[in-house]
């Protein structure tokens, strides 16, 4: 639920931004049951959406020369909405995306596929931006993004995520030469952990 102040920023359109979250929430979450079809076997450790916080918003505004208002949020950024969906196996990712790339309620955007095509300091995961139709005489339709990863690539996002934004952090260096090695490493796992999934279950 926003607070006081963020209802303030999203005025009129604030109900429907977090109508619009618990939607496409519940539609992220009945995908990830029919990529295994059981409840027991589920696909997706968790699922975690928010909406951006007016602060957030108002600073990635201004570094945009953008009017520091909701309306010009909702038009030009793509992430007011967001979502994390952390999955067990790499190739829960593909599955789920592919799901998300053919839901008919919304159109893909775009498509950054950074395990097949990681960051140079180790980042994997893949990210999807749709384009939600929005009720609204002005602003037909509002862009959110989701990010998808395995358990192990969430990991290793918090670490690199503390990192960049601690202060007075000894070492950077050092740490971020880790951070790319474990990344690496971490990659190398969960294609191997998939490979053995796929070979218990007969699917290699």
């Amino acid at each position: 639920m926003m607070n006081d102040k963020d209802k303030e920023f999203y005025g009129k359109f604030a109900d429907r931004i977090e109508a619009l979250k618990e939607d496409i929430e519940s539609k992220i979450s009945q995908m990830s049951l029919s990529v295994t079809g059981t409840e027991e076997e589920r696909s997706v450790e968790h699922i975690l959406g928010r909406i951006k916080n007016s602060e957030s918003i108002k600073e990635k505004l201004k570094r945009k020369n953008l009017p520091t208002e909701v309306e010009a949020a909702l038009v030009n950024l793509s992430d007011v909405i967001g979502f994390r969906c952390v999955t067990h196996f790499v190739g829960n990712v593909y599955a789920l995306s592919t799901l998300i790339e053919n839901e008919k309620t919304w159109e893909v955007v775009e498509v950054k596929d950074y395990i097949a095509s990681p960051k140079e300091n180790g980042y994997r995961s893949l990210h999807i931006i749709i384009a939600v139709p929005f009720d609204d005489e002005f602003i037909k339709y509002v862009r959110v993004e989701i990010q998808l990863r395995t358990i192990a690539m969430d990991c290793w996002a918090a670490l690199e995520h503390e990192m960049r934004y601690k202060k007075d952090i000894d070492n950077t260096k050092l740490i971020s030469s880790e951070l790319k090695r474990c990344a690496d490493e971490m990659a190398s796992t969960d294609l191997s952990m998939q490979t053995i999934k796929d070979m218990i279950r007969g699917e290699f």
